[in-house]
C-alpha cells in the first residue's frame, strides 16, 4: 500500500489530483491540476508539503477582527496546504476566546500553530504546555500547589496525546496519572499583555513540601513501563519548570496494549480522518493496519515529523480510495467539508475576495463572513469545547445546510464591482454555447465533474435549457449570463457533491 511512485496519468487521473488538492488545500483550480499531472504521488506530496511556513498572526483589537483577518489570509495565501493543516491543529489544540477573553493571546496561539504545524510533534506539544491560550483555557493558571487543578493534565492525555483508550479498547491512563501529572504543571502562569509564560517557583509542588503525596511517578498500570511506572522528577535536582518537558518525554514513550506507540497511533488516526475518511470505533483490523503502515512509512513513532506523517497519508492507497471518481459507489467513504473549508475554497475557486473591514459578501444578504460561518456551525477562535468541533454529519442540519445554500446564493449574486464581485467572464470561456459544454466547464472549475451522478448532471442541463426549450445559450448576453451561468454556479455550489470531499 502507499506506492509513492505511482504516476498521475493525463486523461485518467485528473479526478485523483483534484481529490489531493481539495483535501490538502482549498479547492482544485484546473491550472493546479495540470501542474501535477505527470508527477508521482511522492513528487506531488513533496511539492505540496515542502513549504517554509509563514508565521501568520491575525491582528485586531477585537476577536471579530482577528477572525475575519484570518479568513482573509486563507483566501489569499499561496500556502493553502499550511493553512489547511493549521485548521486541524486549531481543532486538536482547541481553545476558545469565549473563556480566554484575550484577543492577543488567541492570535499568538494561531501564530504558534502556523510556526509548528508541520514540524516535530513532540516539540509542538511542549510548546503548547507554555502557550497562554492553553494555560488559560485549560486552567493551568489555576493549578496551584496547595489546591492542584487536574484539567490540563487530563486533556493533555485525553485529547493532545494518547487518548482515553487504545485501539483494543483498553485505558491508556488512570486517575492517579492525572493527579501526578497535574503536580508537574503547578506554578505556571502568563503575562496578560504579552502572553509570555512565567514559572512561579513559590507555587510549585516540590516533594519536600508535600512528602505525603509521594514520588512523582506515572503509568504504573499502562504504557508498558511495568508496575514501577516512570518517575519524571526523581529528586530535587529534577524538579521545577523542566518537569513539564519530562512528562511529555514519558508520554511519548507510552506503548498501548499491542506494544505500539500510543501517541503515534492516535495522531495518525486523527490525521487520516482529517485528510481521508472517518474511522469507526472500535477500530477495525483493516483500519489499524493502514495506520500502522503509515506510521512505518513515515517513522512517525521515532522522528515525530508531522510533514512526514502527512506525506505518508497522501501517498497511501487508502487516501485515494476515498476519491469519488469512476468507478465509485455508495460505499465509497466520503467526508463532509468543514464550513471554513467550504467558504474559503469557494471564494478561491471563484477568484473572489470579501469586502470591507467586516469582510462581508457583497451580494444577497450582504452578511459578514463570521456570521455566515457561525450560521454554518463553525466560528474560528471559538470552538464549542475543548474537544473542538464535531465533524461529518454533525456539520449538517436543516439550519446549517440552509446557511451554506445562502452563502452560495450570496457569492454568485455579488455585483458590487471589483474583486468582491462574482465575475465568471474573467476566467470562464463565454463562447461556449452548448449546455453540456457549459456544465462540464463549471463543474471542472469547481472540481466536481467526477462526482456528479448522471441524474444530477441532466438536471443541470435541464436548468440551463429550460427543460430543452432553449437548446443553446449566448453567454455574452448579460441577462443570460447573470441568470443562467450565475445560477448554474450556485446550483453546483449547493449540490451534495460539492459538500463532500
Amino acid at each position: 500500500m502507499g506506492d509513492q511512485n505511482t504516476v498521475f496519468v493525463a486523461n485518467q487521473d485528473e479526478g485523483l489530483v483534484r481529490h489531493l488538492l481539495r483535501r490538502t488545500g482549498f479547492g482544485a483550480k484546473p491550472e493546479d491540476v495540470t501542474k501535477i499531472i505527470g508527477m508521482t504521488r511522492g513528487e506531488a506530496a513533496d511539492m505540496l508539503l515542502g513549504f517554509k511556513g509563514k508565521e501568520f498572526k491575525p491582528g485586531g483589537r477585537y476577536i471579530e477582527d482577528a477572525h475575519n483577518k484570518w479568513v482573509k489570509y486563507m483566501i489569499k495565501t499561496n500556502l493553502a496546504v499550511q493553512a489547511k493543516l493549521v485548521l486541524y491543529w486549531h481543532h486538536h489544540f482547541a481553545t476558545s476566546n469565549a473563556k480566554v477573553q484575550n484577543t492577543k493571546v488567541m492570535a499568538l496561539q494561531i501564530r504558534l500553530l502556523h510556526a509548528m504545524c508541520n514540524g516535530n510533534f513532540k516539540d509542538f506539544v511542549k510548546a503548547m504546555n507554555r502557550n497562554a491560550a492553553v494555560m488559560e483555557f485549560l486552567d493551568t493558571v489555576r493549578n496551584h500547589k496547595d489546591i492542584p487543578n487536574e484539567n490540563y493534565a487530563r486533556e493533555l492525555q485525553e485529547l493532545f496525546t494518547v487518548g482515553v483508550k487504545d485501539f483494543a479498547g483498553n485505558p491508556n491512563y488512570t486517575q492517579e496519572d492525572i493527579v501526578q501529572i497535574a503536580r508537574a504543571f503547578t506554578g505556571w502562569d502568563y503575562i496578560y499583555n504579552s502572553g509570555e509564560s512565567v514559572f512561579h517557583d513559590y507555587d510549585h509542588d516540590y516533594m519536600a513540601d508535600f512528602p505525603e503525596r509521594g514520588p512523582k511517578t506515572i503509568y504504573k498500570s499502562t504504557g508498558g513501563f511495568g508496575s514501577g511506572g516512570m518517575t519524571y522528577a526523581a529528586g530535587a535536582a529534577d524538579e521545577g519548570p523542566q518537569e513539564i518537558d519530562a512528562v511529555i518525554d514519558i508520554i511519548f514513550q507510552h506503548k498501548d496494549s499491542d506494544g505500539k506507540s500510543t501517541v503515534a497511533r492516535r495522531v495518525a488516526r486523527k490525521l487520516v480522518e482529517y485528510y481521508a475518511h472517518p474511522i469507526a470505533t472500535p477500530i477495525s483490523a483493516a483500519d489499524a493496519a493502514v495506520i500502522d503502515q503509515i506510521i512505518a512509512d513515515s517513522d512517525f513513532d521515532t522522528n515525530w515529523s508531522i510533514s512526514g506523517l502527512v506525506r505518508a497519508i497522501v501517498v497511501n492507497d487508502t487516501f485515494y480510495d476515498t476519491a469519488a471518481v469512476p468507478p465509485f459507489s455508495a460505499s465509497t467513504q466520503k467526508s463532509v467539508t468543514w464550513p471554513i473549508d467550504y467558504v474559503v475554497s469557494t471564494l478561491r475557486l471563484l477568484r473572489m475576495k470579501l469586502k470591507g473591514k467586516y469582510q462581508y459578501v457583497s451580494g444577497g444578504d450582504y452578511q459578514n463572513v463570521r456570521d455566515q460561518l457561525t450560521n454554518m456551525g463553525q466560528t474560528l477562535l471559538e470552538p464549542p469545547s475543548v474537544f473542538g468541533w464535531d465533524w461529518e454529519s454533525a456539520w449538517l442540519s436543516s439550519a446549517t445546510l440552509l446557511a451554506r445554500y445562502d452563502f452560495a446564493r450570496d457569492v454568485t449574486s455579488a455585483r458590487d464591482g471589483g474583486s468582491s464581485s462574482f465575475r465568471p467572464e474573467t476566467f470562464f470561456d463565454l463562447t461556449l454555447n452548448q449546455p453540456d459544454d457549459i456544465v462540464n466547464a463549471v463543474t471542472d472549475i469547481l472540481g466536481v465533474t467526477d462526482q456528479l451522478t448522471a441524474v444530477e448532471r441532466n438536471a443541470l442541463v435541464d436548468y440551463l435549457t429550460d427543460n430543452g426549450a432553449n437548446p443553446t445559450l449566448d453567454l455574452n448576453d448579460n441577462d443570460t449570463r447573470n441568470r443562467k451561468l450565475h445560477g448554474l454556479f450556485a446550483l453546483v455550489l449547493q449540490s451534495p457533491a460539492y459538500q463532500l470531499h
